[in-house]
């Protein structure tokens, strides 16, 4: 099985960025983790600040592979294109999101991505990437 993580603005920072909301832990420490928890999955990590570039690979990687875990981060609330992405691929997308935004500010209570997901994950901190990888497995 093969699962693409892909996450967007910010994310490279985890661990370091407001460690209150988004923990102390850096996302390839985590990702290590869940290699050794999943050794049956193949796993692809691609993060990135830009927009089109998150759109590139999740075009990339939409036919080839069984899932992808997407946290579009901040790009959540703003970009049609990465919903359109979405909708444009056939792999299927669970949304991820480390912090509840729906108990944060009103602008991050909107997503251009819930609708194009087969699911969608909020507030659980790192522990929603695992809850999405067992949706795929």
């Amino acid at each position: 099985m093969k699962i693409a993580i892909v996450n967007g603005p910010n994310l490279n920072l985890l661990g370091k960025r407001e460690t209150d909301i988004y923990g102390n832990q850096p996302f390839e420490k985590y990702l290590e983790e869940l290699k050794s928890k999943y050794p049956q999955v193949s796993f692809h990590y691609f993060q990135s600040n830009l927009e089109g570039e998150i759109i590139n690979e999740l075009q990339r990687v939409g036919y080839d592979y069984d899932g992808i875990i997407l946290n579009p981060a901040g790009y959540t609330h703003t970009s049609v294109a990465i919903g359109d992405a979405i909708a444009a691929i056939k792999t299927p997308v669970v949304e991820v999101h480390i912090s509840n935004v729906h108990a944060r500010e009103d602008f991050r209570k909107l997503s251009h991505v819930s609708g194009k997901a087969v699911g969608s994950i909020f507030g659980l901190g790192l522990k929603g990437y695992e809850l999405a990888i067992v949706y795929f497995v």
